[in-house]
């Protein structure tokens, strides 16, 4: 196990701007970051980075947390390889305590599968640089596609033995269990036979954005017509094939910071690019790209540019991922090149500022390249032209911005010499179901307006649960903090009338929240504040110098995520920039004593007004019995709650 002194080390080095920024391009917003998503699909950013808080919080899917719960968010680590991972990224040293068989026995399935593809990894490095096969064969292909023993061990590429089971053998030597092997698709078991997936192979490690390796690309380096030229691993529980990007690991931190994402076919082309010097490059590892695919990219940049091979086939082959790209609301440019050539050939032909220069002068807009390819078969037959244009025109309905789509539809009016009013016409038959859906729901809303406008209600506000939601904010931020506060101390004045007597004495914010809900006697109403008000009470009690990130960090998750909303709503809507304006407006903690009194009192006006109901629900059911002492008590209450308005409108 990982001790107690890494963990802690780990949370206080460790910065969740800086961890979340290597997965979602953030953009700064105030003294916060946003961005799009990364747990849905979004077009409007909601996802909030804190790093004065270290918290973060995902308002479209509910999630939040610190910077390890991201980590199993997102990626989805145990808490162990999380910590793990901050570790290594922060270059500190673990410490780990003896496991017990018990706890050995305890590490889940999915952390069995990615120590067996780290051990693969290695193994396969290891027989590409060590052993006579390796280097003779599987790195004689490597130099003969240019690769560079830097570029080899910076993408851990490997070999293979052309052995039945030499990989097999060796990893169940090592203590590891045949049915992980299995799993991950590294060893076939069929019967009472065991064999390696990847005899005779070179390998291509593929990884996951944080750089996990979750499976394995191989190509065979003899005729065999039986064999197929590429092998990947099969599906398992770490490795999905639709939802994996060869090269992100790599390539994650150039997208973002070029604003633009390269899209190739095949492993070589991204290595191949990548060792000459364009790092921003991917590839779907030769299958047919998924929407699951173009939202990774997302995650990073808008602009795909999708790198073509030079022949007419594999092109019009590929177009179909130009309309994916485009529904995902991306920006796609296409550039192809010379007849007979690839990415990885016309790479290893040209310098870095002669293949940058190429890219530049040749990625063209998605119009122009369909209409430059498609355009060749339609020459002189008017039938087929209509076709193309109609293929463009379906490829510009896939676009949700509708901005974009007219200035698509003039673009491809000029290119193809056609009047805007058809192309229109064209674009609403395409999306005519679309059309009469959305002027259905419409009228529907419009009728509906009109007919039953005046029955329509506001939604009530629960007022008890917004003001305990405000005293659980208020001991988050401010618990520790010591404050003066004027208190009320309920006196009758000569004339036995109610009054309330200031005192102002200094205490810290969590005792006089506790003292004064405490001598009122009130109690929360909601069960997981009133877990938490006690789990937060509790903490400041031991420390009252208590840090909120450090007590995020110690509870469970589910307080976690619950503490992360609360925060974050506060930071959500947060007034940002008005300095600009000249205008100042006063922050919170500027007025803490003022916002802890005004919150309790309001919730005693809250609780006054429910005794009071209850009084007056009690009087009408006992009309037979004397209700003078009720009324009493009914005067004595109303009284207090006027003194307590009045010193809410002070406060105000």
């Amino acid at each position: 196990m990982i001790s107690q002194t890494t963990i802690d080390q780990v949370f206080e080095t460790a910065r969740v701007e800086e961890v979340i920024g290597d997965f979602v391009q953030l953009k700064k917003s105030g003294s916060n970051y946003k961005a799009l998503s990364p747990f849905s699909d979004e077009r409007t950013p909601s996802f909030m980075v804190s790093p004065v808080k270290q918290i973060w919080k995902d308002f479209s899917s509910g999630k939040g947390g610190n910077v390890v719960a991201f980590l199993m968010e997102h990626e989805h680590f145990t808490y162990p390889e999380a910590i793990k991972y901050l570790a290594k990224k922060y270059n500190i040293e673990i410490e780990e305590t003896e496991r017990t068989d018990a706890q050995k026995e305890a590490a889940n399935e999915r952390e069995s599968l990615y120590l067996v593809t780290e051990y693969a990894n290695t193994y396969f490095q290891k027989i590409l640089q060590n052993t006579d096969q390796g280097k003779s064969i599987g790195k004689s292909y490597f130099r003969e596609r240019g690769f560079t023993e830097e570029t080899i061990k910076e993408f851990n590429l490997g070999y293979a033995l052309n052995e039945w089971q030499a990989f097999t053998d060796d990893a169940l030597k090592n203590g590891y269990n045949i049915d992980f092997l299995e799993k991950t698709g590294l060893t076939i078991v069929k019967d009472d036979k065991r064999y390696d997936r990847f005899k005779g192979r070179v390998i291509f490690p593929i990884k996951s954005m944080s750089g996990r390796v979750l499976g394995f690309g191989g190509r065979i380096l003899i005729n065999d017509k039986k064999a197929a030229k590429y092998v990947n691993s099969p599906e398992s529980d770490i490795y999905h094939k639709s939802k994996v990007l060869y090269g992100i690991y790599h390539a994650k931190q150039s997208i973002a910071r070029e604003d633009n994402c390269f899209l190739v076919e095949g492993y070589t082309d991204v290595i191949q690019l990548y060792q000459k010097g364009i790092k921003n490059v991917v590839s779907s590892s030769g299958t047919a790209l998924t929407p699951e695919q173009i939202r990774l990219i997302n995650r990073l940049t808008k602009n795909i540019t999708v790198l073509f091979d030079g022949d007419a086939a594999g092109m019009r082959a590929s177009l179909r991922g130009i309309d994916l790209i485009l529904e995902q609301g991306m920006n796609v440019k296409v550039c192809s090149f010379p007849e007979g050539e690839d990415p990885d050939s016309f790479a290893r032909q040209n310098s870095l500022e002669e293949l940058s220069g190429f890219l530049e002068e040749n990625a063209r807009d998605f119009i122009q390249f369909k209409a430059s390819v498609l355009y060749e078969d339609s020459k002189n037959d008017p039938i087929k032209k209509a076709n193309v244009i109609r293929d463009i025109v379906n490829s510009i309905s896939k676009i949700p911005d509708r901005i974009k789509k007219e200035i698509y539809i003039q673009e491809c009016a000029r290119i193809m010499d056609i009047s805007e009013a058809v192309l229109f016409s064209t674009l609403a038959q395409i999306n005519r179901k679309e059309f009469q859906e959305a002027n259905k729901k419409y009228k529907e809303t419009q009728k509906a307006f009109q007919v039953i406008r005046q029955e329509q209600s506001v939604k009530k506000v629960n007022l008890q649960y917004e003001l305990e939601r405000k005293i659980i904010e208020i001991l988050l931020l401010y618990g520790n903090k010591t404050e003066d506060f004027e208190d009320l101390i309920l006196k009758e004045n000569e004339n036995s009338e109610l009054i309330l007597e200031p005192i102002i004495h200094k205490i810290k914010v969590f005792e006089k929240v506790f003292l004064d809900l405490q001598d009122d006697e009130m109690e929360f109403t909601d069960e997981k504040f009133k877990s938490l008000y006690y789990t937060i009470i509790d903490a400041l009690n031991q420390n009252p110098e208590l840090d909120l990130k450090t007590f995020v960090n110690s509870v469970d998750k589910e307080l976690a995520s619950e503490i992360t909303t609360i925060l974050m709503d506060d930071e959500r809507y947060n007034l940002d920039n008005w300095q600009r304006m000249n205008i100042y407006p006063k922050e919170k903690h500027h007025t803490v004593a003022q916002l802890v009194s005004e919150t309790i009192l309001s919730l005693r006006c809250f609780l006054i007004d429910q005794k009071v109901k209850e009084f007056q629900k009690e009087t009408v059911q006992n009309k037979s019995q004397s209700n003078k002492d009720i009324l009493e008590e009914v005067k004595d209450y109303s009284s207090l709650k006027m003194l307590l308005s009045r010193k809410l409108n002070r406060v105000l």
